[in-house]
């Protein structure tokens, strides 16, 4: 890896610059993890603009400098790259490395949430349920929120219980809303498990709570059977 590295072969100076950070078959070093990035990131390889990115917004190995962070950032996003798109769109939001825009932080978050990440399509619903940036719209906030949910994102199974539950902007719905905490809590989320899920079986019947779990039992396996289709394909590759 070393030797392709040193003739110039981008992929292999970002992987060399992974297994620095990582300290996998060298010892760990933040010096030399930038300077690998760094070849990779010149040359235009987007994983290493987008990690060469992450290392100025901590400081890793280099001056903290979230001005030069967004310049890379940018860079990655512009090449496509989904999670550099949605961080860029946070940069947005926070005005870090950047002048506040949040219409420009939804732009991002849209183009991210279109190629799957499941981070942007999360923020996306959340930002449609609070109006902040857009104007609010709980229907399109359950959308996204769903989308992200059905990667397995257990924040967003959370929104959409209390969507539900509270029937803001949706028919309210307490076997939906059910549903996903249910789904939340065997996923890890402390408030589903100890507050929302016990709340609801107070007031749903012992036939709606049967559907109620049904129902949840059935998407889990249907996600897991999927997650796995996944894995055998990139297995395969």
């Amino acid at each position: 890896m070393r030797a392709k590295a040193e003739q110039g072969d981008a992929e292999a100076q970002y992987i060399l610059g992974v297994r620095y950070a990582k300290g996998e078959g060298v010892e760990k070093d933040a010096a030399e993890t930038v300077k690998w990035y760094r070849k990779a990131a010149e040359q235009g390889y987007a994983s290493a603009q987008h990690t060469l990115a992450a290392c100025y917004f901590s400081g890793y190995g280099v001056v903290k400098n979230q001005a030069e962070a967004v310049s890379w950032m940018r860079k990655a996003a512009e090449q496509g790259n989904a999670k550099a798109q949605c961080e860029i769109a946070g940069s947005y939001f926070s005005g870090n490395g950047v002048v506040k825009n949040q219409a420009e932080g939804i732009k991002w978050y849209h183009t991210a949430a279109a190629q799957g990440d499941d981070s942007a399509q999360f923020n996306l619903g959340v930002y449609y349920r609070k109006g902040e940036g857009v104007k609010k719209d709980v229907a399109v906030a359950v959308k996204w929120f769903r989308k992200a949910a059905e990667q397995g994102r257990v924040d967003a199974q959370m929104n959409l219980g209390s969507i539900y539950a509270d029937g803001i902007g949706v028919v309210k719905n307490d076997l939906l809303a059910y549903q996903w905490y249910l789904l939340a809590s065997a996923n890890g989320h402390p408030l589903a498990a100890k507050r929302e899920v016990p709340k609801l079986e107070s007031k749903l019947t012992a036939e709606q709570r049967a559907e109620g779990q049904r129902l949840a039992t059935e998407w889990q396996a249907a996600f897991e059977k999927k997650q796995k289709g996944k894995l055998g394909i990139n297995s395969h590759k």
